[in-house]
Order: C-alpha cells, then sequence, then structure tokens
C-alpha cells in the first residue's frame, strides 16, 4: 500500500461543467478531500460551480475544505509585477502546505479543482511545487488537463486560432499594452488576464473574437474589426462587470 499523499490537479473547463473530460471525473473519483479557495462572495459562483461538479460527479463519501484565498496586490507596476505576484503565491503556498499537512492523511489522495487547464496561466502547479521544495510535507502530484478558455473560445466563435503555417502566440493584456501591437511575425494573438482592454488602442483594421464567461449562463460573445465592435466590447464588459463584481475574458487578434 502506498503511504505518500497524492494531489490530483484536476483541470474542470472553461465554465460549463459538460467540459469535465472522463479523465478527470475519474480521478475526483479517487480522491477523498477536494481543497477550495473561498475568493470572497463576489465570486462565490466560482466555488459554486466546482461543488456543482462534485455533486454531480463523485459517487462516494468525500470532504471539501475551504481556505480565504489571500488578496493579492494588481495595482502593482510592471516593475514591481513579478515581486507582487511571488509574494502572493509565497501566501498561497503557506495555505497549501497546510491543508495538504493538516487535512489529507498519508496514503490519502487530495484534489484541486483548476478552472480551464492546469497548464496555461494558473498558478496551483508552481504553487504546489513550492510547497513540495520546502520539504515539510511529502506528496505525489499528478495533472489530469481540462479545456482551456483558449480552446472554448475558439469553439465558440468557430473558428481556428492559427492559419496554414503561421504561428499563433498567448499573452498578456499586460504584455499587450507594452508591445503595443501585435509582435512582429505573429499574425494571431490570444490575450488572456486583460483588465484594462489593451485591445482599445490598436490597429482598428485588426479582428478580434473576443468572449466572456465562456461556457457559462452569463456568456458573452462579440467578433468583427476593431473598428466596428472595440466600444461595443468595452461596454458590454463594464455592464458585466459592474453586475457580477467579476468578469473573465479572453480574446484572440487576427490581422486582416
Amino acid at each position: 500500500m502506498n503511504d505518500r499523499r497524492t494531489i490530483c490537479v484536476v483541470g474542470i473547463g472553461a465554465g460549463d461543467p459538460d467540459h469535465l473530460t472522463l479523465q478527470a471525473v475519474k480521478a475526483l473519483n479517487r480522491a477523498e478531500v477536494f481543497f477550495l479557495l473561498d475568493k470572497g462572495r463576489e465570486k462565490s459562483d466560482l466555488t459554486g460551480l466546482r461543488e456543482e461538479i462534485l455533486d454531480r460527479h463523485v459517487d462516494h463519501p468525500y470532504r471539501v475544505v475551504q481556505a480565504t484565498d489571500p488578496e493579492r496586490d494588481r495595482t502593482a507596476a510592471t516593475p514591481g509585477y513579478t515581486p507582487a505576484v511571488d509574494d502572493w503565491r509565497s501566501r498561497r503556498a503557506d495555505i497549501y502546505e497546510r491543508l495538504v499537512r493538516d487535512e489529507l492523511p498519508e496514503g490519502g489522495c487530495g484534489a484541486f479543482l483548476v478552472w480551464g487547464d492546469p497548464s496555461l496561466y494558473d498558478s496551483t502547479l508552481a504553487i504546489l511545487a513550492e510547497v513540495r521544495g520546502r520539504g515539510t510535507v511529502d506528496f505525489d502530484c499528478e495533472v489530469v488537463p481540462g479545456i482551456s478558455s483558449v480552446s472554448a473560445l475558439a469553439a465558440r466563435h468557430r473558428t481556428g486560432l492559427n492559419r496554414v503555417g503561421r504561428p499563433v502566440q498567448i499573452t498578456t493584456g499586460r504584455r499587450l499594452a507594452e508591445a503595443g501591437g501585435l509582435p512582429e511575425g505573429v499574425d494571431d494573438l490570444v490575450v488572456m488576464l486583460d483588465a484594462h482592454q489593451s485591445f482599445a488602442g490598436l490597429d482598428p483594421e485588426l479582428e478580434i473574437f473576443w468572449g466572456a464567461y465562456l461556457g457559462t449562463a452569463d456568456e458573452i460573445l462579440v467578433s468583427g474589426r476593431l473598428a466596428e465592435v472595440a466600444e461595443r466590447i468595452l461596454a458590454l464588459r463594464a455592464e458585466a462587470r459592474a453586475r457580477k463584481g467579476w468578469i473573465m475574458d479572453t480574446y484572440l487578434l487576427r490581422r486582416p
């Protein structure tokens, strides 16, 4: 019998409970403890989706252990951005360390349910690696891929991410703003984590495929030339964020 703890990091998709893969369902049914981070009342529906997935797919008794997600400084300018993220990750690592050590018995299996895919702009794997590196609690880590918001965006707009023989690049809104446009040689650019709508000041001839709350009942989709749809996206985004208190959106920019 294996007496080492096992942590499964399970990608649960972009927002639709039906995004859950068969591999993910199998992983969930191995776990006896599920770790959830409470992000506050405004984002309670993110926790609600995870709880719905567990209720629908886990066929044995289990425990849910919640902890409060530490606040992160999202106002840091570019020179201070990486230190701010590192500090937030270390505080998260303190929480993960305690959860795994105190709430999961030796030989047990626990799981973190990750929005989208754990490999793409998510900190869970890096934080668990930091916890393991501390040497205070030993565990194996298994990763189950999920449907990312990037895949969901392309599917909902019925388009590919790249064109024949051409590269596609994935970046952040912060990087796009610093570059002031698409990098040279890149005709298709996926942008994530854009809190400041960096597309608004770009070449108006660029085509955009934008989506928010992908896979959920609140999903919003807009596509077209920036000259024609940028203002509409800005208005829709502001209204949705004011109504729900948070927003997760992703978009593809394409040279004509």
